[in-house]
């Protein structure tokens, strides 16, 4: 492509991603996309997929699901940038260094990046009840909805009961 000798590359491959600690990918993420030239004028468009596994930040129950990407850049060759350049817009290119475009480390770092930060089963998750563990999804358990706050026992032991004269 930058010999001109062709105006379009599709992209169709495999690779190892690299996600937070708390998940685990499932196999390989699909990466999608194509690379175009218009007049001197390269365009990067990926898509990835990565199956994962992990835990829900909520209620403990295992999670497992997809997790997609999109980005694109203009490819653009070292020699053409200023190291300010790159530096100061590094969401908008893709930077050829030595006739290569490596796409394991956009598309790796994409993902990362953007990747939730905590796994839900599902958004609307209501979680664990804090006292006796039970997930809320189930219905209601015994535990108090509130329990006073220790600090001010003392003042309940010693609460003000109106008499007959504070009455009239």
């Amino acid at each position: 492509m930058l010999r001109g000798e062709v105006s379009r590359i599709r992209i169709d491959y495999l690779f190892a991603p690299r996600l937070p600690s708390d998940v685990e990918p499932v196999g390989e993420a699909h990466v999608t996309g194509e690379v175009t030239d218009s007049a001197g004028y390269m365009r990067l468009t990926l898509s990835a997929e990565v199956r994962y596994r992990g835990t829900c930040a909520r209620c403990l129950d295992p999670v497992e699901d997809t997790f997609a990407v999109e980005l694109e850049r203009t490819v653009a060759d070292e020699r053409t940038l200023t190291a300010e350049q790159i530096e100061e817009n590094v969401d908008e290119y893709a930077v050829v260094r030595d006739g290569m475009l490596d796409l394991d480390e956009l598309i790796g770092e994409e993902l990362f990046l953007t990747f939730p930060m905590r796994v839900l089963c599902r958004p609307d998750c209501p979680g664990l009840c804090p006292k006796c563990g039970k997930p809320r999804r189930e219905g209601k358990c015994n535990c108090p909805e509130r329990e006073p706050d220790p600090r001010w026992a003392v003042l309940a032991e010693h609460a003000w009961e109106p008499d007959e004269t504070d009455k009239a």
